[in-house]
């Protein structure tokens, strides 16, 4: 068995193992008294106090799992209230910088159009102002 195998297999439950050992612990006592030379009262009797106290045993220990699954519980309850908290706030603050780099974005945008809006009018205006624009004679013929 490697070094892997060994934390694999240490990695069982305490449960797991707590109740095989209550389960043998058991069996032992019920084992012994029954090989035990007594009487078939005294014998009764002895199972009866054996069983009263395995019982007893079992319910401190599922009262101690118990206790303890809802310390982890409450553990890792808080714990994922604060991730969903880090997580929440991460996701609004990049919400919000994609909103004001939108906004700037969008603002360039909105400024370029209206300067190309502006330039039109411009040129229009000075068209219009002009009068009429003769065409680019690029073919070397006379307009006459």
């Amino acid at each position: 068995m490697g070094h892997d195998d060994y934390r694999r297999d240490s990695g069982d439950s305490i449960s797991n193992k707590l109740t095989y050992l209550l389960i043998g612990g058991g069996i032992g006592a019920v084992l012994a008294l029954l090989f035990a030379p007594k009487s078939g009262q005294e014998l009764r009797g002895d199972i009866a106090d054996a069983t009263r106290k395995g019982i007893d045993r079992s319910r401190e220990a599922a009262q101690q799992l118990g206790d303890r699954a809802g310390e982890y519980y409450e553990a890792t309850r808080n714990r994922a209230g604060e991730l969903y908290s880090q997580a929440a706030e991460r996701v609004t603050d990049m919400a919000q910088s994609a909103r004001e780099a939108a906004a700037r974005q969008g603002g360039t945008l909105t400024a370029a159009i209206d300067a190309g809006k502006k330039a039109y009018q411009e040129e229009n205006r000075k068209t219009e102002m002009s009068g009429r624009i003769d065409a680019p004679n690029f073919g070397g013929e006379s307009t006459n």
